[in-house]
């Protein structure tokens, strides 16, 4: 019968042997042990996990050493942008004190320019109001000749005689003739003015064309296609002064590194303060009976000293020798 159990076959039946203890281990399974008559149990360790490869730890090394370097090149970035934005700064102030520098020198200028356009724009209101005078005497002679013409075609239809047809058409022409010489006259007028007005921008126009002696011999020639007289001055130190005419001139101080000198005007007994003026650079005035403006321009210019010339209209210092007459066989 026992060699018939199936059983018996695998030992299933046998009883249990002793075994020696194992030494002891790390932590293991319990063994489990087969009863008769039981089921039987395989127990099977599970391998042990694989630790982290140890190229993880130089993988984070790398990342660091490439942040640093990215780190690195942003803050050189930074400061060659920081350089660059200093520079052009610097770039822009300097460019704003020279348009400031030349501004100021405009407004010097404009203020010169002021008292001519201010006279010229006194004529122009002059001629202005001729020409609206003109407009209206034509404007007038217009209107008589239609009331003319519309009692002339009121005589026809009428049937007038001829004598007051001759009558009517001698009071209209009297009448017309007479509009027609105040239009003449206010024609004459105009051009009169007209002649004024370009008499008045003549020295504007030189200035533009930068008529400006810099050299005795330059003002010579100057004066010989100029309708215009030419009187030379020298001011030799501070506070001296020169007369020339009816104006007197002061020297305050100048400064050669600025090419630029103060002076004192007296004119019609009122004495004016001329600052900062440049070298070969007009001044205009006037002077009470002057036709246009004088103009006064420093050519030479030391340590306190000046020299240049004084332009007025033609005859207005009669009494005072002028560029040409100090050289008779110029």
């Amino acid at each position: 019968m026992a060699e018939n159990d199936p059983t018996s076959m695998f030992g299933l039946n046998d009883a249990p042997t002793r075994r020696s203890p194992a030494p002891e281990q790390s932590p293991a399974a319990p063994q489990i042990q087969p009863q008769p008559g039981g089921p039987q149990y395989v127990l099977v360790q599970q391998a042990p996990q694989a630790s982290p490869a140890a190229g993880g730890g130089k993988g984070l090394v790398w990342l660091v050493v490439v942040l640093a370097i990215v780190t690195a090149v942003n803050l050189a970035m930074a400061i060659m942008a920081r350089s660059q934005f200093s520079d052009f700064e610097s770039k822009q102030a300097d460019a704003m004190n020279l348009l400031t520098r030349r501004m100021d020198s405009t407004d010097d200028r404009y203020a010169q320019l002021r008292g001519q356009l201010q006279v010229t724009s006194e004529k122009l209101g002059v001629t202005q109001q001729d020409l609206q005078r003109a407009h209206a005497l034509a404007a007038e002679v217009q209107k008589q000749q239609e009331t003319a013409v519309s009692q002339l075609n009121q005589a026809i239809a009428q049937k007038a005689s001829n004598d007051e047809l001759t009558k009517l058409q001698t009071d209209s022409n009297t009448k017309i003739t007479g509009l027609s010489t105040d239009l003449a006259g206010t024609k004459k007028d105009l051009a009169d003015t007209k002649d004024e007005f370009t008499n008045a921008l003549t020295g504007t126009k030189g200035e533009l064309k930068g008529d400006i002696a810099r050299t005795h011999d330059e003002l010579v020639a100057l004066a010989h296609k100029s309708d215009r007289d030419y009187f030379e001055f020298t001011l030799p130190r501070r506070k001296a002064q020169q007369k020339v005419g009816t104006v007197t001139l002061l020297l305050d101080r100048t400064d050669p590194k600025k090419n630029t000198y103060n002076l004192y005007l007296t004119a019609d007994d009122k004495t004016t303060s001329h600052p900062n003026c440049a070298l070969n650079s007009p001044v205009w005035f006037y002077v009470q009976g002057a036709q246009t403006y004088l103009e006064l321009v420093v050519n030479k210019l030391g340590k306190d000293t000046v020299s240049g010339y004084l332009s007025t209209p033609k005859g207005f210092f009669p009494n005072t020798t002028n560029v040409l007459g100090q050289r008779p066989g110029a």
